[in-house]
């Protein structure tokens, strides 16, 4: 049989067939699945982070790694997003004589006895006085809040505007929409414009405005260890998501022959591109191929576990952290003078088994307190304590009282802390709330009405990290409703 020659369309089509398959192949099948219907994700890891209207530079491999403190300008932000909404209520406790009447007898089988909690030594308490304690399960966090390197928020949460009780009941001040919905309280502590459509994050607005900062933004300031966020997303800037153990990089599989196959869509990548689609596709895989080897190369240094004096914890979280820690090493290898890193940890929403010492809470709440004081050794280690400031965030909190079993349902106000040597530290901020059921503070069933807005919260993290009083409203468009737009628990720069 005669062999029909290939047209030039035939060819076009065997080109965009290989760099179709080359591209697939080049990812994980777990990748394919969770990022094809996600192209955010695919945005994100593609490293798809600066786009001027100018091509970006090829990004060489970094060579020697110095310590970030080589830049006295360098900060960096860390929110830890606790999803699910943690129960504040056994986070911050009264560990005095309201102890009994105010809380233990309420909580019933949630409440803490009262010898296991981690007295607090402030230098200053909401609502003119008292004594507090942590969960147990928070002995590191405790540890760092009563020698001035953390502080606790209290009673924070989504607001349009200040409210009282009377005011939510007559519903003459608006609040924020689906108020005790995960998905939707999520979004809006991550965007602190709790009223519209989510289309960019305060950690996102922060970096438009601030990279500039930066010697090189080859690679995002923003980096999430926990996929793609709204927190991270700017106009400009994205959020750049890796893994715990670095950059994604291409890898074709196959034995012996995914090295040659690596080679050819590099070289076919490289080739001139006529049609409009390859062009694109071949500018965004070079990007992502040079960014990820930028990226693995600068933090190679720090690849043993015995790298740091306090060691991190094998959990989830405790690798996010660590890895947070390799990438502020090579802060200066990446030329960045500010960074914003996404981390999460995941099993808030607990309905039962929450248990108290023993329960599912205590045991999220060692993770946490563990990876957040390693994190701020590792910090210590590498002279960059007063640079880097480690918050929490979270849906909400939840109903003070127990569900009928060991147990909570959805709140609101919540309490939130604050790690690192920039902190206004042994110090409790905001008004802490009555706790009582249809008591001053509560919507009708133990839900308290936030006294400190999200947008307070983060736009005194905003200010600390560097955006001027003047762009605070760009970032937090709401907050001059607010009496107190900055909460005072961060240090003034020097």
């Amino acid at each position: 049989m005669r062999r029909r020659r290939k047209s030039q369309q035939d060819t076009e089509m065997d080109r965009r067939e290989f760099l179709w398959k080359g591209a697939c192949a080049a990812l994980t099948a777990t990748g394919i699945a969770s990022s094809i219907w996600d192209l955010r994700l695919i945005n994100a890891a593609a490293a798809h982070s600066i786009r001027f209207g100018e091509a970006k530079k090829k990004a060489s491999s970094a060579s020697a790694i110095a310590t970030p403190q080589a830049s006295s300008n360098y900060k960096a932000l860390v929110c830890i997003f606790l999803f699910g909404g943690n129960d504040g209520n056994n986070l911050l406790i009264p560990n005095d004589s309201r102890y009994t009447s105010n809380y233990a007898t309420p909580r019933g089988v949630l409440a803490i006895p009262q010898a296991d909690l981690l007295a607090l030594n402030t230098v200053t308490t909401p609502n003119g006085g008292g004594a507090y304690g942590l969960h147990p399960g928070l002995s590191e966090v405790a540890a760092l809040f009563n020698t001035g390197q953390a502080a606790v928020l209290a009673n924070v949460g989504t607001l349009l505007a200040p409210i009282t009780q009377a005011q939510y009941n007559s519903k003459s001040v608006a609040v924020p929409p689906a108020l005790f919905s995960h998905q939707d309280q999520q979004i809006e502590w991550q965007t602190s414009i709790e009223d519209q459509p989510p289309a960019t994050g305060w950690g996102g607005r922060s970096a438009d405005l601030l990279y500039s900062l930066n010697t090189s933004n080859n690679v995002s300031m923003n980096i999430s260890l926990a996929g793609a966020n709204t927190f991270e997303v700017g106009n400009t800037i994205n959020e750049y998501a890796v893994s715990t153990s670095g950059a994604i990089s291409l890898n074709i599989p196959g034995s012996g022959t995914g090295p040659a196959q690596l080679q050819a869509l590099k070289d076919l990548i490289a080739m001139n591109h006529n049609n409009l689609y390859e062009s694109a596709f071949a500018s965004q895989m070079t990007t992502s191929i040079n960014d990820a080897t930028l990226l693995n190369s600068a933090i190679a240094p720090t690849a043993s576990s015995s790298y740091w004096t306090t060691p991190f914890s094998t959990t989830s979280l405790g690798s996010q952290m660590r890895t947070i820690a390799r990438l502020i090493q090579a802060a200066p290898a990446l030329g960045h003078n500010r960074q914003i890193f996404f981390a999460s940890i995941g099993g808030f929403d607990l309905h039962s088994t929450e248990g108290t010492n023993a329960g599912a809470q205590a045991n999220l709440f060692r993770d946490l307190s563990s990876s957040m004081n390693a994190l701020y050794q590792a910090t210590v280690q590498m002279g960059v304590s007063q640079s880097v400031t480690q918050f929490t965030a979270s849906d909400f909190s939840r109903t003070f009282p127990v569900n009928g079993g060991q147990g909570t349902d959805h709140g609101w106000g919540n309490h939130h802390l604050v790690v690192g040597g920039g902190v206004v530290g042994q110090n409790i901020y905001g008004t802490f709330p009555t706790l009582a059921v249809g008591g001053p503070d509560d919507t009708t069933t133990g839900r308290w009405i936030p006294t400190t807005s999200v947008d307070q919260y983060s736009a005194t993290l905003a200010k600390w990290f560097g955006v001027s009083t003047g762009n605070m409203s760009s970032v937090f468009p709401y907050l001059g409703r607010f009496a107190t737009p900055d909460l005072g628990f961060m240090a003034e720069s020097t």
